[in-house]
């Protein structure tokens, strides 16, 4: 890069041209002191430009694979949660790297993002399209090393700005499905004669997350104040089990829980202490277990539930789904969404009732009801209701 001697006061410096800021558009030039005497200046000016020469050409020959794998992808694992972090590698290694991992970092372009998104859309190769929302996430993944490199001045503009790609609102929500309340009841006769139908118990009636109930510990159980603190979550990153320390903030909670529960949890309790002793352990603290005293995997837990729902009299819906009848339930039967936006731990109370709004009973008749006593005197809304 350019550099030139100047002088300020009686004292010489190196000017070394920088480049352009990458907000302003502006050049950018570093000044460093070289002392009194304009030789030494122009000596020390030579060789920090061809430093910065060396530098750039570095930078002009870095790859976008190279600059994932080496920098942005070791510096994202320092703070994202280990399960994100694997799905940022998996993204980057199934998508990116085989499209743009030899591409030069400073030439990229728009149009070869815009390549990638419609061949994960609309493949030529006879394998399976992919769903806007996954192209979604790999496009955040590609904007989000982009700007890390415009940060850190290896480029001057973020391409992924300009390119076209799915938009998260235009991209189809995954339809929530729930059991009614006969529903659930009849898939829990079923499991009643399973050794986890303590931990499908526990689940329906709290609506906890999968990772939330399996990195239950008995220290979380309050039998007096009969409520579970939710403080960690167990989750299968590959299938390697990691501790999490819950989703969001709103994650980490207190929920009450019935008497018929907790008599479920000492059942099962007395049953895991009796399992431990055949093998030798004394004292454990996780709640739910195998035998042998080892966490139970979230996939084993899947699968029992996938098993037993194919046996019970029901419609076939995921695990997870627990959560979402459990939340149904509770809002259908005039529980405030308030209430049960805190039970489940939902980061925000707004998304609570867009998601339960189908099953928020007749409030809308309701509110027509309310406005017309306001505006009718001696008109009661109740018994209008009950007649």
């Amino acid at each position: 890069m350019q550099g030139h001697v100047a002088r300020k006061r009686g004292r010489f410096y190196a000017v070394i041209y920088e480049g352009l800021d990458p907000v302003t558009g502006k050049e950018r030039r570093s000044w460093h002191p070289a002392g009194t005497d304009r030789a030494e200046a122009e000596a020390l000016t030579a060789r920090l430009a061809a430093e910065r020469d060396g530098r750039n050409d570095e930078i002009r020959s870095l790859t976008f694979g190279a600059y994932l794998t080496g920098q942005w992808l070791p510096a994202k694992r320092l703070e994202l949660r280990t399960s994100t972090y694997r799905g940022y590698v998996h993204k980057a290694q199934r998508h990116i790297l085989p499209a743009l991992g030899r591409k030069r970092l400073r030439r990229l372009r728009p149009e070869d993002l815009e390549r990638l998104y419609d061949s994960m859309l609309h493949p030529t190769d006879g394998t399976r399209p992919l769903s806007p929302k996954t192209v979604y996430e790999v496009h955040l993944v590609i904007r989000g090393a982009l700007d890390h490199a415009v940060r850190r001045g290896l480029l001057n503009r973020n391409v992924a700005l300009s390119a076209s790609a799915p938009k998260l609102r235009a991209i189809p929500k995954v339809e929530q499905k729930a059991w009614t309340a006969d529903q659930l009841a009849a898939f829990l006769r079923v499991a009643a004669g399973h050794r986890l139908f303590p931990a499908l118990w526990l689940s329906a009636n709290t609506g906890m997350r999968r990772s939330e109930l399996l990195g239950l510990k008995w220290s979380d159980l309050d039998i007096a104040k009969k409520r579970v603190s939710v403080n960690r979550g167990l989750v299968a990153v590959g299938y390697e089990l990691h501790e999490s320390r819950g989703k969001t903030d709103n994650s980490r909670r207190c929920i009450e829980l019935d008497d018929t529960t907790l008599a479920v949890l000492a059942g099962w309790r007395a049953l895991q202490a009796a399992e431990h002793t055949a093998v030798g352990i004394d004292g454990a603290d996780q709640m739910f277990t195998n035998p042998d005293g080892q966490p139970i995997h979230p996939h084993s837990l899947s699968q029992t539930f996938d098993r037993i729902v194919r046996r019970a009299p029901v419609p076939v819906i995921r695990l997870h789904d627990l959560r979402h009848t459990h939340g149904s339930i509770l809002i259908a039967n005039g529980v405030h969404s308030k209430v049960v936006s805190e039970r489940l731990g939902h980061a925000w109370y707004a998304f609570t009732v867009e998601t339960y709004q189908h099953v928020l009973p007749g409030m809308g008749e309701e509110a027509a009801r309310v406005f017309e006593s306001v505006l009718t005197p001696g008109y009661n809304p109740k018994v209008a209701k009950a007649g």
